[in-house]
């Protein structure tokens, strides 16, 4: 529907150019939505407003010029009607035959009517979660991995070639108090009463670490300094911490292209390689003993700092390099998703891929705010030093993966979210997953008693010979427009990196055939009528199912 109107409009555009006047090298970028009430139109374009400046025009008049030229070349029979409204929207409402052929084609072709190429080939990058092996993920670390996961899903399908990264900070003090938390631990169970570090780690998890080392190690280290035996307990503590990240995540449903080690790059040589890019670009200076670098050149605050007086190498140095190599491997876009508290180090990270060449709009970094579990109505309180956060383990497993996942891309990524557990629980409309799922398994369970009673209508895509005309009440028309949205809304959450439009649109579909289920029959006595209700219900089924889809949500048959 968005490229016919914009095809139509271009068309009517060429016409009125020489009349118009047009200044020479003005960019007509079309720009066409779907508006907030139906009773508006089925879309809607602002063009006339964003010309009045050009043509010293008002919008209104504009858009009025632009209707009657689509009108005057015949262009406008797919409509059955194209109003001017408001300070100058040009308002478009289709003919039902319009919709029928739509439709008909959505049936014929579901794969290529629901997607729509954008990316060419073209090669993204997507670095999310990336948490410190230093304790099991949390909640807040599951939400950025259900937003990382479906942002990579959506911009797959929309023609790009994905690479989902986790970027594991192992070399930093925070693997090193990890060790020291653990070895702490282990002296303490054997009866050594060592002090414990005061920035220590506390959970559970350090203890049963410890307990896995003397069952596989004995008492071999006991009352053995940690500057000698400190590299085991770091090692093994950090490779534990990351297998289970890793198993979590699996069970969450995502998985990764790659594991970069922060460590691999020092041992590599990559870091000090970068940082000698930057010092023959005389971008890297001496100052108090200290190794700055410019940044402050390319839009930071202040310049910073990539190696210490002492001469150990700060995060950003490693950062620096991190961030070098993902342009050595040629991606035209890359994406960073970091927590919501993280955002003061954007202009920073944006300054060294400026000064390596990458063109602003290609880097994007997408802050992911903070989540509130509730019980019963109520807070749980979260802090990971004492390890009295809630796991993202434990929520898989009391809500499951599918919910939690839904849940998460209820709300704009940069937005706070409320996770209600109780109502992540129950089977009602109150539950936005469950509510979804189960209008698929509802239209699953039309097509079985259809089957059980031999009635022949739709099968897979076989939509010929079947009349779309006999869908003739408002709550059909309202459902087939708005799957025919569905290719719209697709590419605006690609092109706008926004996962949770699709999971709005799906509760609003779900809305709609609940609505339209509770209220007609699908299978009646008559066949025509029955045929034609089945293929809207699989029309439902399929944007339904390639919607969760991209939200790495399951469409289960039977609720």
């Amino acid at each position: 529907m968005k490229q016919e109107i914009i095809d139509i409009v271009q068309a009517a555009l060429k016409r009125l150019e020489k009349q118009w006047e047009l200044p020479e090298g003005i960019k007509t970028n079309i720009e066409v939505e779907i508006p907030r009430n139906e009773s508006l139109g089925d879309i809607t374009t602002t063009l006339a407003m964003s010309l009045a400046k050009a043509l010293k025009k008002p919008p209104r008049e504009i858009a009025g010029e632009i209707v009657n030229t689509i009108k005057a070349a015949g262009r406008d029979n797919i409509f059955e009607k194209i109003e001017v409204a408001g300070a100058g929207f040009i308002n478009f409402t289709f003919k039902r035959e319009y919709l029928y052929q739509s439709l008909e084609r959505l049936l014929s072709n579901e794969y290529l009517f629901l997607r729509v190429d954008i990316g060419n080939g073209r090669k993204v990058q997507i670095e999310f979660v990336s948490a410190n092996p230093t304790g099991p993920l949390h909640i807040g670390h599951g939400r950025g991995a259900a937003v990382g996961n479906a942002l990579s899903n959506i911009l797959q399908a929309a023609g790009y070639k994905v690479q989902k990264e986790y970027y594991i900070n192992d070399a930093g003090v925070q693997v090193k108090m990890l060790g020291q938390s653990v070895y702490a631990k282990y002296q303490q169970a054997l009866g050594n009463d060592i002090k414990f570090p005061e920035s220590g780690y506390h959970g559970a998890y350090i203890e049963s670490i410890s307990e896995e080392i003397i069952k596989n190690t004995g008492n071999k280290y006991l009352g053995t300094s940690f500057d000698e035996c400190g590299n085991f307990f770091m090692n093994y503590a950090y490779k534990k911490m990351l297998a289970q990240i890793a198993d979590d995540l699996r069970d969450f449903g995502v998985a990764f292209d790659k594991w970069q080690s922060e460590k691999e790059l020092y041992e590599k040589g990559d870091v000090d390689d970068s940082l000698a890019v930057l010092r023959q670009m005389g971008l890297l200076y001496k100052q108090d003993d200290a190794l700055w670098f410019a940044s402050a050149k390319f839009g930071d605050d202040k310049d910073r700092v990539v190696i210490k007086k002492d001469g150990e190498y700060t995060y950003f140095a490693s950062d620096i390099a991190y961030h070098k190599d993902k342009l050595d491997r040629k991606f035209d876009t890359i994406i960073d998703i970091w927590g919501a508290d993280h955002h003061g180090y954007i202009p920073r990270l944006r300054s060294v891929l400026k000064a390596f060449g990458l063109p602003e709009k290609k880097f994007k970094v997408i802050l992911i705010q903070m989540v509130s579990l509730l019980r019963h109505g109520k807070p749980v309180q979260m802090s990971k030093r004492s390890c009295e956060f809630i796991t993202l383990r434990e929520v898989i497993e009391e809500v499951g993966a599918d919910t939690a996942k839904f849940i998460f891309l209820t709300r704009r990524a940069d937005s706070h979210l409320d996770f209600d557990i109780d109502i992540a629980k129950e089977q009602s409309a109150e539950n936005p997953v469950f509510y979804v799922q189960y209008a698929f398994a509802r239209i699953a369970s039309i097509f079985r008693q259809a089957e059980e009673k031999g009635v022949q209508g739709f099968k897979g895509s076989g939509v010929q010979g079947i009349n779309l005309a006999f869908l003739k009440e408002a709550e059909e028309i309202s459902i087939i427009k708005k799957l025919l949205q569905y290719p719209m809304l697709f590419e605006g959450a690609a092109l706008s990196f926004e996962p949770h439009r699709i999971t709005f649109y799906l509760q609003e579909l779900a809305k709609l055939f609940h609505s339209y289920y509770n209220k007609h029959r699908v299978i009646t006595d008559n066949e025509a009528l029955t045929s034609a209700r089945l293929c809207l219900c699989r029309a439902v089924q399929a944007v339904l199912e390639e919607g969760l889809k991209m939200l790495g949500v399951s469409a289960p048959e039977r609720m």
